[in-house]
């Protein structure tokens, strides 16, 4: 890489764990607000998760929300969300679940045919693009497994990075993760995007990501106990996350500007996914350098240093 290009120069030396404790303090800060919106006012769970009926029109003008709802009320119609998304005419419309039963399927249908009169009669010409539909037990089966595939997938980092290196670098890394976690679920939660299959989806890039991004700094860090084994482990962090500086901001940078357009221009379905991967790109890679190291210089500082120094 030309020099031009670099982030930082390669003679230039940033004392990260200067400020180990202020980024500790503050990633738990942020985590503990993250579960209090988790639980309050907690998160704006999608289709997939809470069951209902999601309809999309378009409409041949601009829509007009206020007399959707009017007509849709006259139908007995209770919708529980009518939104713009993408542009002026398309419309998303999302009612809740009826209750499960013997007629759970044609009382979906019926609610179904009944909003397709109500976007007729509002805005003549209109047309349902896509209607889906969820039933409570289905959605139920959908959170329990979505929330499985987290924890497996912390799992699996955490015996992937134990076997690779030390348990000091696992635990660090998975720690660091579960925090990087809940501030994105504290990002949903205030936000107001529809936790779905989508965000699990976007939460588990966001792990495999970070977990990348670490697993870099960590093999700097391991090269460099070996190559100098009196180095405390302080200056030795320091100078490993240096080293690996410019390709961790170099690859955070295209990864953020890739998903950028998605974000901006992504429309209802696209957008979501797009801005949380921005957030976590952040959260993750701000995480490998203020938060993974100083967990590893706090677990590891003796043993891993004894060990280095063994001939």
């Amino acid at each position: 890489m030309s020099p031009r290009f670099r982030f930082v120069r390669d003679d230039h030396r940033i004392g990260f764990m200067r400020g180990r404790k202020a980024g500790l303090a503050t990633s738990a800060v942020l985590s503990v607000l993250s579960l209090i919106l988790f639980f309050y006012p907690g998160l704006s769970l999608g289709l997939d998760f809470r069951g209902g009926i999601v309809i999309e029109a378009r409409t041949q003008g601009p829509a007009d929300f206020g007399k959707l709802r009017t007509v849709l009320a006259e139908h007995h119609v209770s919708a529980a969300g009518i939104q713009k998304f993408g542009a002026d005419n398309d419309v998303l419309i999302q009612i809740d679940a009826p209750r499960e039963g013997p007629d759970h399927e044609a009382q979906t249908q019926n609610i179904e045919h009944a909003v397709r009169d109500a976007v007729a009669q509002a805005q003549p010409g209109a047309e349902v693009v896509r209607a889906d539909a969820v039933g409570a037990s289905v959605s139920s089966e959908l959170f329990r497994d979505g929330i499985l595939a987290l924890v497996c997938s912390l799992a699996m980092i955490l015996v992937y990075i134990w076997v690779r290196f030390e348990w000091e670098f696992a635990v660090s890394a998975v720690i660091t993760l579960i925090l990087d976690l809940t501030k994105t679920i504290g990002f949903l939660a205030l936000t107001r995007f529809q936790f779905d299959l989508v965000m699990v989806a976007a939460i588990l890039t966001i792990l495999g990501y970070s977990t990348n991004d670490k697993v870099v700094v960590y093999d700097r860090v391991r090269e460099n106990l070996r190559k100098y084994r009196t180095m405390p482990l302080r200056e030795l962090l320091d100078l490993s996350i240096n080293e690996t500086l410019n390709r961790t901001l170099g690859t955070s940078s295209t990864v953020f500007l890739a998903a950028l357009p998605l974000a901006l221009f992504g429309g209802h379905s696209l957008s979501g996914f797009a801005t949380v991967m921005l957030f976590g790109i952040v959260v993750g890679t701000s995480s490998s350098i203020f938060i993974a190291a100083p967990l590893l210089l706090l677990m590891g500082e003796k043993r891993l240093r004894r060990d280095a120094a063994r001939p």
